[in-house]
């Protein structure tokens, strides 16, 4: 599978879950939708391109398991956050709460927000290790006070790369008229995912992660009866531009001035790379080695964990507590002297190693790093 993408085979990538990695396949969709775009650039801007959108759009939906006028393409999830935040309209002393183990761009947005509105982030202490997930769904909830309006968390976070049992968290919030704004950002490709079954108000998911589509790829979903009240950051020509939308939703954040739609245009080709090369099974192996690799690790250097070693809890990627002196220079050192490309950093002053396992790793990439910890801690 290295073969099917733009890799360079001479460094051993481990890092799918910051930024993905894209097939040379999907890439050449890619610059196909550019020149598409450059050959008659008014027509593409002004018609074509909504039609474009709109197929890429029933693609994604039916992937993710929700309408495709309910979702909007956008950049990236900070984005996406940032839109949903600043359109929330929460009295003072009002709560948002969340976990500690939240994406820090977001956790600094909602910062911001709640410095002008006078409201509260509530970010729950979750006990670690975790246990089971209804344990996890009892701890959280007990966070819930009358204050309460809007509860943001991830399916899967970035730092610890934990599944989070945000199904349960979602039907309790609907009963008690509770806001719910689901961070899926390493979702899509990574696990299964039914939007509609979840029914959150917000949903935020990228693409250019574990669907492998271009870079600055992302959607966000908004369920209906919050769509009224979500305000686009940048705001354009809505209906009285060109966009034959129907949905008011789409008119007022489907357009936001020019830019490049190529990214999100190619998103359709991304899913269907992986529905043609036997995408379940192979990401089950990526699964099974991200677990046997936190055994071995276990061996070597006793390793803290946040969750017991199960798929209840981990997808392709995972986090180990490592001991080590200078954390930057571990990281480089894998880097510049054994093109180990796997992201180190300091969280709550502890230092984690967070690796990932996509269907272009195979057992030799975590023999390497492995062998190389060995010899490095």
């Amino acid at each position: 599978m290295k073969t099917q993408f733009l890799l360079s085979p001479d460094v051993t990538f481990l890092n799918h879950g910051s930024f993905g990695a894209c097939p040379k396949s999907v890439i050449e969709k890619y610059q196909y939708w550019q020149k598409e775009l450059e050959l008659q650039p008014v027509q593409f801007m002004t018609e074509d391109v909504y039609t474009h959108l709109k197929t890429a759009r029933d693609s994604l939906s039916k992937f993710v398991g929700c309408e495709g006028d309910d979702m909007v393409f956008i950049s990236n999830p900070t984005t996406a956050g940032n839109t949903v935040i600043n359109s929330l309209d929460l009295n003072p002393g009002d709560e948002i709460l969340t976990t500690d183990h939240e994406y820090g761009a977001l956790i600094r947005a909602w910062d911001t927000y709640c410095k002008i509105s006078n409201t509260k982030l509530i970010q729950r202490i979750i006990p670690i290790p975790v246990t089971t997930h209804d344990d996890f769904t009892e701890d959280f909830w007990n966070g819930v006070t009358d204050r309460t309006k809007v509860i943001f968390i991830s399916q899967i976070t970035s730092s610890t790369a934990l599944i989070f049992p945000v199904h349960e968290i979602c039907w309790r919030a609907r009963e008690q008229n509770i806001l719910t704004i689901i961070d899926g950002a390493h979702v899509p490709g990574q696990i299964p995912l039914n939007i509609s079954e979840m029914d959150p108000d917000v949903y935020i998911g990228t693409c250019h992660k574990w669907l492998c589509a271009p870079k600055g790829s992302s959607f966000l979903y908004v369920r209906k009866s919050f769509q009224p009240k979500v305000k686009p950051l940048v705001v354009s020509w809505g209906n009285e531009g060109d966009d034959p939308s129907k949905s008011p939703f789409l008119l007022e954040n489907q357009w936001q001035g020019t830019r490049d739609m190529s990214a999100f245009l190619t998103i359709p080709v991304a899913i269907k790379f992986q529905q043609n090369n036997n995408w379940d099974n192979r990401t089950e192996k990526c699964r099974l080695i991200v677990r046997e690799t936190r055994n071995r690790l276990d061996e070597h250097f006793q390793c803290t964990h946040f969750c017991p070693n199960t798929e209840e809890w981990l997808g392709q990627m995972a986090s180990v507590k490592i001991k080590t002196n200078d954390p930057v220079k571990l990281k480089n050192t894998l880097i510049n002297e054994f093109s180990i490309e796997v992201p180190i950093f300091e969280r709550n002053g502890k230092t984690l190693l967070r690796y990932s396992f996509q269907v272009y790793n195979d057992q030799r990439d975590a023999d390497l790093l492995i062998d190389t910890l060995k010899v490095l801690i």
